[in-house]
């Protein structure tokens, strides 16, 4: 996985979790579920990458 990847999906992570946060704190239902949604992408992504890395091995 190259590491401008890794760090993507590192913000992308953190950008969902603040969503989340953010829309537990404010009682945004959408929002909240926005965040997960991006927090489950950059986990897609990420195992997405570790399975094209244990080919390459």
């Amino acid at each position: 996985m190259a590491l401008g990847d890794k760090i993507q999906n590192a913000a992308q992570d953190l950008a969902g979790k603040a969503k989340e946060a953010a829309g537990k704190a404010t009682d945004n239902e959408k929002l909240e579920a926005e965040g997960r949604g991006d927090q489950t992408a950059a986990d897609a992504k990420k195992a997405g990458e570790n399975v094209k890395d244990a080919f390459k091995n």
